[in-house]
């Protein structure tokens, strides 16, 4: 073991004359181990929200939409068929999409209605295995049905086997003017995402029946796709949109909801730059521990270098005092954080319980429960910012103490 290690790990290891010193080096490591665990935890809730967001939202809008002109798409069978050909390509469905009002009683509620076929519907999206109430396969051609999502049946108090009137904007021209064109569904099921822009604004019936009220003939608003890997959706549109040519068009999830998911991604980023503040105040309190120890041992330094040292060798020594408590803090908050970042989803419902307390009620937030997805490359980025900025913070002291002239130091010894 080359001297300067051995030095400077017996530092570290010795009883110091002075306790402050002691105390500060035993914050800084606190304050290191904080700020890593803090990082990491937070990181991981954010990635943990983006992921159940990300799954919920695409539960409901297709990983890829295909539309055509005025948002007719006429020979919608043939295109449904090269799209379902394509690699990563798992589902298809067409559906035909329009806005309408809502009423039952005195109530009326805005929302988008779907037409789609019950039978595919399951290959695009997950809304049949979140029915809270009825079936999708209750949606018949003909039978004028309708599934509603859960904040917008109570908005309208309605349950399964009420009737609701539905108010298309396309009107009908009579002697007496513009008339709007209505009709009347009942209610066979509701639904549950547990997103609240489709819970409160969707409204599915049977394919057949929306082109019979939005008046489309044979032809539907487009086709949605579903992928083995979401992430490769702008290029499956790409190629689709080679395949298809012109009066096609195909959209992807990462371009119709890309404010909502950048916006996440810079929140993240910003968290991380302003939680590493806290690792590096750890760091600066690792500079004034240096800096105090440095002048607590001017002598031994003075010894050392009568002995022949070389201010280099002086300048490793508290290197690797600082570095010990960075790499001690770093990978107690390493430890830390991996710990609270899988126990997450345990440890909030106890302290909920213990001080009975909601942190994210369900009333106001989307997601009751604080979700958790731990990355290995988080980690590694977080501890290497902080192994970083600990022996960045060692080289000024060291330099410092590499400066210290031994006759002054021995003159009043």
């Amino acid at each position: 073991m080359r001297y300067e290690l051995l030095v400077g790990l017996r530092y570290t290891r010795a009883k110091r004359r002075n306790r402050f010193i002691s105390f500060i080096s035993l914050t800084s490591m606190a304050g290191m181990a904080l700020g890593v665990a803090a990082l990491i935890v937070v990181l991981s809730v954010m990635n943990g929200f983006q992921e159940v967001m990300r799954t919920r939202i695409l539960g409901v809008v297709s990983n890829v939409q295909i539309s055509g002109v005025d948002n007719r798409l006429a020979d919608w069978q043939s295109v449904l068929a090269t799209a379902a050909r394509q690699p990563h390509v798992v589902g298809a469905a067409p559906f035909v999409q329009g806005e309408a009002m809502l009423t039952f009683g005195e109530r009326v509620r805005g929302a988008i209605v779907r037409g789609i076929l019950p039978a595919r519907e399951s290959e695009v999206t997950d809304i049949a295995s979140h029915m809270r109430l009825g079936i999708l396969a209750a949606l018949r051609p003909g039978g004028w049905g309708i599934v509603l999502g859960v904040d917008l049946a109570r908005a309208l108090g309605v349950l399964p086997g009420d009737k609701v009137v539905l108010i298309v904007p396309q009107g009908q021209v009579t002697p007496a003017g513009v008339i709007p064109r209505l009709k009347q569904f009942t209610v066979v099921g509701i639904f549950d995402v547990g997103e609240y822009e489709f819970d409160s604004g969707l409204a599915l019936i049977d394919l057949q029946d929306a082109q019979t009220l939005y008046r489309t003939g044979d032809a539907v608003s487009g086709i949605r796709l579903k992928l083995d890997d979401i992430f490769r959706a702008r290029q499956v549109a790409d190629s689709l949109l080679d395949r298809l040519g012109s009066g096609v068009y195909a959209t992807d999830w990462t371009r119709s909801h890309s404010n909502y998911f950048r916006a996440v991604e810079i929140e993240k980023h910003v968290m991380f730059v302003i939680l590493t503040l806290i690792v590096a105040v750890a760091a600066f309190n690792i500079v004034s521990t240096l800096v105090m120890l440095v002048t607590d041992k001017q002598a031994d330094i003075a010894i050392l270098r009568t002995l022949g040292a070389s201010p280099g060798s002086v300048m490793q020594i508290f290197v690797v005092q600082g570095a010990v408590i960075g790499i001690v803090g770093t990978l107690l908050g390493v430890l830390a954080g991996i710990v609270i970042a899988l126990n997450i989803g345990t440890i909030v419902p106890a302290i909920e319980h213990l001080f009975h307390v909601q942190f994210l009620a369900k009333d106001v937030y989307y997601i009751s429960e604080l979700p958790s997805h731990l990355k290995a490359s988080d980690v590694l980025t977080i501890a290497t910012v902080s192994l970083v900025l600990s022996f960045l913070a060692t080289l000024y002291p060291s330099w410092r103490a590499s400066r210290v002239n031994p006759a002054e130091a021995l003159r009043y010894e």
